[in-house]
């Protein structure tokens, strides 16, 4: 079995940058009037319940007898929590496989946790997998680059639900790298999938978590709520790939590179979800400070690299200090960054974490932290290096490539452990 799904890998591979899904023709559920990312005033129910369907056609698909090739699309909009346990509206888009689940038991259900798509609400993943290039003059250029990782699975027969997280096509700013608003998202996407009706997943099967990067961080938050948060949910494995767990470390690296900007959606984040410190960042800002956050808020992730891309953010800060030393001498932001902090939780399923040691925007010695203080909490955790060598360091692109180079590893380990095979554990080793 394990060699059957070795082999349909590398299908699957050659396929997955070129077909997505197209559109699932189940019925909406309490469709409303108006724009289908705002949501009711009063957001009844539980977390995790629809509040509304409709198909999500999405290009590039390929007609057959039975529907689309690879998957046929529903977004989602469904209720969760945000950082203060409110209850909060979150987008997303289910793709039901045509290919046939070939494992045991029951076709399982993946959770994709994107990464960085930016924080305008044009970039949110069930927007923007609607067209092959989401473009707006001048600069507004953005594709869904997660499809990659989206139609691997598809092609293996998982089914899959992508989030949008919160405030990213929904009202308000997209609480960017946020632990607990990020995990809520993703349980709760997985909980939407699962009540939607006339698709092959079962109400109580198999569950997955998979993301990388800014989705890497999310994933493993939701490893680490699971049991308190959604016990019910079957999770079965969780692939972490080079996960932000440490912000204050990850802000110190990020800081004049291609993605310099991308810090500017995490403040935005911050005062979105606690206003309490809007206005001691807005103290620490010079003009030129809010101008950056202003844009960065209405952008998609490109956009924000060709206009901010290797700026400095002493640049921004009315003392000419780096932010991170303008955060370590504010307790107030210091301790909701530190709050952040993955890896002080136990995961009680299985978890791989990848990291490519010369990530030049994410730091890989927080990303092996976070697996050896899991691995010191008693979790059953796979840490995986990628050893490629410096590249145009800054530019990303040692950041980029290891999510592509791993893609063979995290899907195999996603389809070990749905097809029940013993978790590895390299704890102690690295």
């Amino acid at each position: 079995m394990a060699v059957g799904r070795a082999r349909k890998w590398g299908v699957s591979a050659a396929l997955s940058a070129a077909l997505v899904g197209g559109a699932l023709t189940a019925p909406a559920v309490a469709h409303a009037e108006g724009d289908f990312y705002q949501p009711p005033a009063v957001l009844d129910g539980e977390s995790g319940d629809l509040i509304r369907t409709e198909p999500s056609t999405v290009p590039l698909s390929i007609p057959t007898g039975d529907g689309q090739f690879p998957a046929q699309g529903t977004r989602l909009l469904y209720r969760s929590l945000d950082a203060n346990g409110a209850p909060n509206a979150v987008s997303g888009t289910y793709l039901e496989p045509s290919v046939p689940w070939n494992g045991p038991g029951e076709r399982p259900l993946v959770v994709v946790a994107p990464g960085t798509q930016g924080q305008g609400d044009q970039c949110a993943p069930s927007k923007v997998l609607n067209s092959i290039v989401q473009y707006t003059p001048p600069l507004d250029v953005f594709s869904e680059y997660e499809i990659i990782s989206i139609d691997a699975m598809l092609l293996q027969g998982m089914a899959v639900v992508v989030t949008d997280y919160d405030g990213l096509g929904t009202p308000g700013h997209h609480t960017y790298v946020n632990r607990l608003a990020e995990a809520h998202a993703v349980l709760d996407a997985a909980r939407a999938a699962q009540a939607l009706p006339d698709t092959s997943i079962p109400a109580d099967g198999p569950v997955g978590l998979f993301g990388y990067s800014q989705g890497g961080g999310a994933v493993a938050a939701a490893a680490e709520l699971a049991p308190s948060y959604a016990p019910e949910l079957d999770l079965q494995g969780v692939y972490a790939g080079a996960p932000p767990a440490d912000l204050l470390e990850t802000l110190k690296q990020i800081d004049g590179t291609a993605l310099t900007g991308a810090i500017g959606y995490t403040i935005n984040g911050l005062s979105e979800a606690y206003p309490q410190v809007h206005d001691i960042i807005d103290s620490e800002v010079t003009d030129k400070g809010r101008d950056m956050l202003g844009a960065v808020a209405n952008q998609c992730l490109l956009e924000t690299m060709v206009t901010f891309g290797f700026q400095r953010t002493s640049e921004y800060t009315r003392t000419g200090e780096s932010l991170d030393a303008v955060v370590a001498r504010t307790p107030e932001i210091f301790e909701l960054l530190d709050a952040q902090r993955i890896g002080r939780v136990k995961p009680e399923v299985p978890v791989l974490v990848q990291h490519g040691t010369q990530d030049d925007i994410v730091p890989f010695g927080q990303g092996r932290q976070l697996a050896v203080d899991w691995c010191a909490l008693g979790a059953t955790v796979q840490f995986s290096s990628n050893t490629t060598p410096p590249i145009l360091p800054g530019l990303a692109v040692n950041h980029a490539l290891p999510m592509i180079a791993g893609l063979p590893e995290s899907v195999s380990y996603m389809n070990d452990r749905f097809a029940g095979v013993p978790a590895p554990s390299n704890c102690g080793a690295f």
